[in-house]
């Protein structure tokens, strides 16, 4: 089964409303599936779906239902066939770290410590935490709890929850949560026919007095997904550093690629490049080390990060520059709803998962209002409707490079990466060549606020076929390359 060359992630609640409740949903998802099949992308990974107490949805209280405000099972269904009869995929985000402090489990474990889904999760008396000496927990970038042990009113024992005390940690000691956890995943895969899983908090699945047992989890979990529906995807969110993310390949197909993400946005930032072929290179020799065939899940940001708008300063060239790395580097690329028409954002965290602006109609019904926008408003961010009346746009600079991909064979190669330094002497310039038998291409990017001449040695010369150019002020003449700043060229032979 061919992987999906492009995919975008949908923060649910902000995207599309089709009732009038002001609250993004599964219907309002269907119907801009043509919106997305035009963009070019190929699969949607939806951030949680089911009955939760959050906004976000991530302290799930029940894993076979639909949040009401989101829909029911029969529109989730509707919008599967309707993403399936396009030649689309989708993902749906699986918390499998954590549950809600409501989910009937945890009602359960916390009515005293005979009951039998009380080992569903981590509970200790504050002595035996003391001795293991871990009270405390070093902050990680996707989890500032530093104390994570919790009172239980009534009980000598604490529970384990990382990441907020309304969503407890599972135990996966537990060889009967093992269990349950994979019959949810079979009716996923096998029963309602959804394509595969974001996994949310990889690498937290053990808590860090037993982390070593994260991977055989996984590998475990990827040999589930593999008997119940053999062609499934999954991708490992595992926010570390790449070194770290490496083994997940074991038993994850993609992993996503935190380094990447923050490396293009410093570039964009500072105008540096910082060895950036040579370390994705190092890089990929790591994943391939624990998987040949590894997928590289690539990304400029995602609901967690600052929106790539609001990093590039609001500039379109810096976000249209950001948009040709992150599109003609090795990997599969995903895309973050709204990040196509320059949506901006900085956290706190709901400021940047704001409303989608499909035109720029007060009343327009498709916009969600489930919170106020700080950051895209309709006079800071042009919406979709009128950037795709406007060639020069950033929306359709992402249609042009979207389409570039799917046809060029060396862009659109996800496994095995293929990637060559070229130009590695010139300041303020990214370049790279993606091999291909009959097919290589040069990619050069100009990361600097001035245009930039670049002389081509003899190997870049070869490449005399424009593919793709961001303005038509680019010019070439003999072995002279003048790029305009921010500018970014793509040349076949």
């Amino acid at each position: 089964m061919k992987t999906p060359l492009v995919c975008y992630e949908i923060f649910v609640r902000s995207f599309c409303d089709s009732n009038g409740d002001g609250i993004g949903d599964l219907n309002g998802i269907a119907s801009r599936l043509d919106y997305l099949q035009d963009l070019g992308v190929e699969a949607i990974w939806l951030t949680p779906i089911q009955p939760s107490s959050t906004y976000h949805k991530y302290d799930v209280m029940d894993y076979y239902g639909i949040d009401p405000e989101y829909g029911t099972m029969d529109d989730f269904r509707r919008l599967l066939d309707g993403i399936h009869r396009r030649g689309m995929k989708l993902y749906m985000d699986l918390v499998v770290n954590h549950t809600s402090i409501l989910h009937p489990w945890f009602e359960q474990a916390r009515s005293g410590a005979n009951n039998p889904y009380r080992n569903f999760y981590w509970w200790m008396t504050p002595a035996m935490i003391d001795a293991l000496g871990v009270n405390k927990r070093e902050e990680t970038a996707d989890a500032h709890v530093i104390f994570p042990w919790h009172k239980n009113p009534g009980d000598p024992e604490k529970y384990y929850a990382m990441f907020w005390e309304g969503m407890p940690d599972l135990n996966y000691e537990s060889e009967a949560l093992r269990e349950e956890i994979y019959k949810i995943v079979r009716h996923w895969l096998t029963g309602v026919g959804v394509d595969g899983f974001r996994l949310d908090a990889a690498r937290h699945i053990y808590p860090p007095w037993l982390r070593e047992k994260n991977i055989g989890f996984w590998e475990e979990f990827g040999q589930v997904v593999k008997a119940a529906k053999p062609d499934a995807y999954t991708v490992g969110e595992v926010w570390a550093k790449a070194s770290e993310v490496a083994p997940y390949f074991k038993g994850l197909k993609a992993n996503f690629h935190f380094d990447l993400s923050f490396a293009i946005q410093r570039i964009i930032q500072t105008g540096k490049d910082a060895g950036l072929v040579e370390k994705l290179l190092a890089d990929y020799d790591d994943f391939g080390r624990h998987n040949i065939d590894f997928i590289d899940a690539t990304m400029l940001t995602n609901h967690d990060q600052n929106r790539i708008g609001s990093v590039a300063g609001g500039n379109v060239e810096k976000m249209k520059l950001a948009a040709a790395m992150l599109l003609t580097l090795p990997g599969q690329p995903y895309l973050y709803y709204g990040e196509e028409i320059g949506m901006l954002g900085v956290k706190p965290d709901h400021h940047i998962r704001e409303p989608f602006l499909w035109t720029d109609r007060p009343d327009d019904p498709g916009r969600t209002r489930w919170m106020d926008p700080l950051y895209s408003r309709p006079t800071s961010v042009r919406d979709a409707a009128t950037q795709l009346t406007d060639e020069d746009s950033l929306l359709n600079h992402y249609r042009k490079l979207i389409a570039l991909r799917k046809a060029q064979p060396a862009l659109s190669q996800i496994q095995r990466p293929n990637l060559v330094s070229a130009l590695a002497k010139f300041n303020k310039v990214v370049a790279y060549i993606r091999t291909h038998p009959t097919e290589p291409v040069l990619v050069v990017h100009n990361i600097g606020g001035r245009t930039k001449k670049i002389i081509l040695g003899e190997t870049e010369q070869a490449f005399k076929k424009v593919l793709f150019q961001t303005t038509d002020s680019t010019r070439i003449k003999g072995n002279q390359l003048m790029l305009p700043a921010y500018g970014s060229i793509v040349l076949g032979k």
